[in-house]
């Protein structure tokens, strides 16, 4: 159904869509470009919420030379008005005959309406194309869309024996300064950082992208601390920060900067994390990168909770006292064990870097 030039110009929409990969939140990545007669006429992509969409701005590149052409974009274009106008429309007043889409939009208000207006209007759409790469792209927007719950990505340096601290805590540095650069990147395309009180009471984190070039750009993802009874100590960095949340058991009451949110409780009167998640998606949350503790990890592994873990694996050995990767229940039948899927495994500096994708 689909040629190479199609694939070719797919290809160049991603590339496009890929440069809001830290900006567009809590909208998906999207690129766009518009073709005629064998030539590229017109590129755009989403910048940030609140501006044009990447159809748009294709459009506006390619002025009159639009109309006839045809429109490959990475997701299907929206057919509502929201901080924008629909981009369905602006498609057909432009006079494009066609549209080759990667994925369509799971957003209730676009699901398959976008490219029914397109139809209707006499425009020729063909979806499937690039499908997997467009969805890799906004894993976190459509789960948030098909679920109403965030993407979990749970990071964590190990040693190759599985430790992720000495016996007393210390684990400055297991992975290397190139592992600890490239968390910067993740920490920056997520829409929060989520840690458990313990994590914060251990290394008063600032949890803040600090990467030079990423922080230019202007946004920063949401804090937020897992503090079932709020033991935060007043001294804690991140009370003294703009965008934190704290998810607690305890009565509500002022903590710096930060926001306090009472959430209910789970079986042992501890914050209910999959009613945290669902607070965190209904905030607009797409992808949430877990930086805690083997607890606080642990627990939502237990809880079915992770959708990925990125670990960094460094080739070093710390022995069996040191602290395990992640606090899990005893498991007695084989059955009952955690299966995960490795998707993607790439040398980092001197450690690994694997992906892998919780089996359900």
């Amino acid at each position: 159904m689909f040629s190479v030039n199609d694939q070719m110009y797919m290809a160049r929409a991603l590339q496009l869509a890929e440069q809001g990969l830290f900006t567009t939140d809590p909208n998906p990545r999207v690129g766009c470009v518009l073709v005629r007669d064998g030539v590229v006429v017109g590129e755009g992509w989403h910048r940030k919420a609140g501006q044009p969409h990447a159809e748009v701005e294709a459009l506006r590149q390619a002025a009159d030379q639009a109309y006839g052409s045809t429109a490959y974009v990475t997701l299907e274009p929206c057919s509502h008005q929201g901080r924008t106008p629909p981009c369905t429309e602006a498609l057909i007043n432009a006079g494009i005959t066609k549209v080759v889409m990667a994925a369509t939009d799971p957003n209730p208000l676009v699901n398959g309406k976008g490219a029914q207006a397109l139809k209707a209007a006499g425009i020729e759409v063909l979806a499937g194309l690039m499908e997997d790469e467009a969805k890799a792209l906004n894993v976190g927007f459509i789960k948030r869309m098909s679920s109403g719950l965030p993407w979990v990505r749970v990071k964590l340096a190990a040693s190759l024996d599985g430790r992720t601290a000495l016996a007393n805590g210390v684990s400055k540095w297991i992975s290397s300064a190139e592992s600890r650069a490239d968390v910067q990147r993740w920490r920056a395309r997520s829409s929060a950082i989520l840690t458990g009180v313990g994590s914060v009471l251990a290394d008063n984190p600032q949890l803040s992208v600090r990467d030079t070039e990423i922080e230019l750009l202007g946004r920063q993802p949401l804090r937020v601390i897992c503090d079932s009874q709020l033991r935060m100590p007043h001294t804690a960095h991140l009370l003294h920060s703009d965008g934190v949340l704290i998810y607690t058991r305890a009565k509500s009451k002022s903590m710096g900067k930060a926001e306090v949110v009472q959430v209910a409780a789970d079986d042992e009167d501890r914050v209910d994390l999959l009613a945290m998640l669902k607070d965190l998606a209904q905030r607009g949350c797409n992808e949430v990168l877990v930086e805690a503790g083997a607890t606080l990890s642990g627990r939502l592994f237990q809880l079915g909770l992770v959708d990925e873990l990125l670990l960094y694996v460094a080739p070093v050995l710390l022995g069996q006292d040191a602290r395990p990767l992640l606090r899990l229940p005893m498991i007695e039948h084989m059955n009952e064990r955690v299966t995960l899927k490795l998707f993607e495994c790439q040398p980092i500096g001197a450690d690994l870097r694997l992906r892998y994708q919780l089996q359900r």
